[in-house]
């Protein structure tokens, strides 16, 4: 970050130092300016520039050479969505002495480009003239694909939900109004329908507590031992039962295998996707290893893999990067595409990793790999 001129004593330090922690990025602090996510200007006591970080050159296209010493009316000709001058406007240094910072507002640069600007005013003592003006600006373009996100979520989560309630209420009303004309088969039929309706509709919820979780960082991992070798094969033992043939899994577990402490409801529910997946759409014989492995966590050295692998077409190679992203569906076959955005979460809440890959032969392969050592409170 350039400074004009000479900054010594507290006056330099509220051009560096308070200007970093004015920036809405807070975990910046103590960061170089120009190592800053986001845009940093700083103005003088007399409103002239004397910093301007390279993020502030990226979101407004001012070199920083052209904006130090510029008047900030001049270097960063903001507007509101009124299109009123909001330096003048606001008057930061002629306005009320009891104001610290200005909220986040959305304004426009020239050229009618959007962004979000803070500001904070430093001074030397309570209620005495500004001495420095710290303006942090962030680009929207993040704001957007967001709300884009959210949106995308919410069409989603309603058009999931849109046919099996359909179906509920479509079946309910007409056995509540017809129950006599039906027979107990039929009737039988109609109440499973709702059944595995009502059991998609739970599904759907849980995916979306999942992501709610998992986004603010709030997903609780409740450690036990782990069997992960049996865990598998009940998997296995359920498709079995459901209908699958018991000659298209391979199960292969290399010993010893170290203990594993993760949360077994969370453990399940990341086999239970990779296996749906590799079932649903894949082809031939689903392979299961499990392996034990160099840990991912730094500081420790035993570790758990789990391999699961088809002999499918596979995920092409440009959609590698998609596959743990939100609403990526690898084939036509139905989901909500939330399914390994939600698996990848667990994992990494578990200080695990997890990748995809071309199988040797051919298909999909997913590899998780946890640490398995037991937390300290429990060790």
């Amino acid at each position: 970050m350039s400074v004009a001129g000479t900054s010594t004593g507290p006056e330099g330090r509220d051009a560096r130092g308070a200007a970093t922690s004015g920036c809405a990025a807070d975990d910046g602090r103590g960061l170089p300016p120009d190592q800053l996510p986001d845009g940093l200007v700083v103005a003088d006591e007399r409103g002239r520039v004397v910093g301007f970080n390279a993020a502030a050159e990226r979101i407004t296209a001012v070199p920083a050479a052209e904006a130090l010493g510029q008047p900030l009316e001049k270097a960063l000709p903001l507007e509101d969505l009124e299109g009123r001058r909001w330096w003048q406007l606001t008057d930061p240094y002629g306005g009320l002495s009891t104001r610290t910072r200005q909220p986040e507002r959305n304004l426009l640069l020239p050229g009618g480009r959007e962004v979000l600007v803070t500001a904070r005013y430093v001074r030397a003592e309570p209620l005495g003239p500004v001495r420095r003006l710290i303006v942090c600006l962030r680009d929207t373009e993040a704001r957007r694909r967001t709300e884009r996100s959210h949106a995308e979520l919410i069409a989603t989560v309603a058009h999931e939900l849109r046919s099996p309630l359909t179906s509920v209420k479509g079946f309910t009303a007409t056995l509540l109004a017809k129950w006599e004309r039906f027979t107990d088969d039929q009737k039988r039929l109609m109440l499973e329908t709702v059944d595995a309706d009502a059991d998609r509709v739970t599904r759907l919820i849980a995916e979306l507590l999942d992501i709610s979780r998992i986004d603010s960082g709030r997903l609780e991992v409740r450690r036990q031992p782990v069997d992960i070798g049996a865990a598998v094969s009940r998997h296995i033992q359920a498709y079995v039962a459901a209908g699958q043939s018991a000659g298209r899994f391979l199960l292969r577990i290399e010993q010893p295998l170290p203990d594993l402490w993760a949360d077994p409801d969370k453990i399940d529910q990341v086999l239970s996707n990779l296996l749906e997946n590799a079932v649903r759409h894949g082809e031939g014989t689903v392979t299961i290893d499990i392996t034990p492995t160099a840990s991912p966590r730094e500081g420790e050295e035993a570790g758990t893999s789990v391999t699961v692998s088809d002999e499918g077409s596979g995920i092409p190679e440009e959609s590698m990067n998609r596959v743990f992203t939100r609403f990526w569906r690898g084939s036509k076959r139905g989901g909500t595409g939330l399914g390994l955005y939600i698996v990848k979460g667990i994992v990494e809440a578990h200080g695990g990793t997890i990748t995809v890959g071309r199988a040797r032969g051919g298909g999909a392969e997913f590899r998780f790999t946890l640490p398995v050592s037991a937390p300290a409170y429990l060790a």
